[in-house]
């Protein structure tokens, strides 16, 4: 792959020079502004948005059980991330391929310090995965996570420190780990949240206490009706 990198006349290298063209362009402060977002500040809003959805989850009035699936479903998020980066180590290690400023000349770098190699992209892989997972348990949010994830391969080419097929191989990867794991990810953390909502200090994390006063109402009304249909079968 790294060959193929050295070669001017692939699609690869002549959209990194077309995207990361424009930051030559672009005025110093909008580059500046493209380094933060880029290395910060997508990751940070990525995070924000999870912590958006999982509040607003916790807060929905529902049953126990709806509850603990809803909010694992939200842990397996930042864990998707974390287990895609690590299924990058050995990927990155394997492939060897240089980051583009290292074979091709006249490139823009907006961030320096770059020595490891360049595919696939963390950024690209974090970002998508973690959009991915946000889509499966909510997704309204999920799509908002998943446009966060291609404005950060955007920016990894622009900043000049991945080439296009960088950030495509990541959010293929951080999309695989996200689908493929969702499920045995929900199978171990749902009992585990539901264990969770039954404790008195922690159960916040799964509902609030105005969800969980929701949830009582109607087991105490429902309660009340199956008494009450009794009480009119028996006189019958």
């Amino acid at each position: 792959m790294a060959g193929l990198a050295e070669s001017g006349s692939n699609p690869d290298v002549d959209l990194l020079y077309d995207i990361n063209g424009l930051a030559k362009d672009a005025p110093h402060w909008f580059d500046r502004i493209v380094e933060f977002v880029g290395e910060y500040g997508l990751l940070l809003a990525m995070v924000l948005l999870v912590v958006w959805c999982w509040w607003g989850t916790r807060k929905r009035a529902g049953g126990a059980e709806e509850a603990a699936s809803s909010v694992a479903a939200l842990v397996w998020v930042p864990l998707s991330a974390a287990v895609a980066v690590l299924v990058n180590v050995p990927i990155r290690g394997f492939v060897e391929r240089p980051r583009p400023f290292r074979d091709h000349q006249g490139l823009e770098v907006l961030v320096s310090g770059k020595d490891d190699f360049s595919f696939v992209s963390d950024h690209a892989t974090l970002t998508m995965a973690m959009g991915v997972a946000l889509f499966v348990a909510n997704r309204r949010f999920g799509l908002v996570g998943i446009g966060l994830a291609l404005v950060e391969g955007f920016c990894r080419v622009y900043m000049g420190v991945h080439y296009p097929t960088d950030v495509v191989g990541g959010f293929a990867l951080g999309t695989a780990v996200a689908l493929l794991l969702s499920p045995l990810a929900a199978a171990l953390l749902t009992p585990l949240l539901r264990a969770v909502d039954r404790s008195r200090r922690a159960g916040w994390v799964v509902r609030s206490r105005a969800a969980r006063e929701a949830d009582e109402g109607r087991a105490v009304a429902s309660g009340t009706r199956t008494e009450s249909t009794a009480e009119r079968d028996l006189a019958a």
